[in-house]
């Protein structure tokens, strides 16, 4: 059993930034694929963006890119989502994943994933 939990939600305003976290526990961190993704209320969650295992691969969905950056410390067992330039488009309970494949096209997809946080409340408004 693999256990995720997010943090670092909260209220921005249009424009502003946000670091989210999320740390796992039970397995070994450092050989899990580890993703991000979002849902509004009423619409499907949706892919945001991945890491591979040792961090050097990365994947982000067009509606972030160059505005969100993934990384992670292995040795602290987190994964983390720097955001910036929010927009109200970005307001979402932000999830993470882990998998313990490598990454692939999967990866940006729901069903690529085995283990789930239960997700932290981003708003972007004024």
């Amino acid at each position: 059993q693999v256990y995720v939990v997010e943090s670092g939600g909260g209220l921005v305003q249009p424009g502003g930034s946000l670091r989210l976290s999320c740390v796992a526990s039970g397995r070994t961190f450092s050989t899990y694929t580890m993703g991000w993704f979002r849902q509004a209320p009423g619409s499907e969650r949706e892919f945001v963006s991945a890491i591979s295992w040792s961090g050097v691969s990365t994947y982000y969905a067009d509606s972030v890119k160059g505005r969100f950056t993934i990384s992670r410390d292995n040795a602290k067992n987190t994964v983390y989502l720097q955001m910036n330039s929010l927009n109200a488009d970005d307001t979402a309970v932000y999830f993470c994943a882990a998998d313990n494949r490598p990454l692939a096209k999967r990866s940006r997809t729901v069903l690529g994933y085995e283990y789930w946080g239960q997700g932290t409340q981003v708003t972007v408004s004024s």
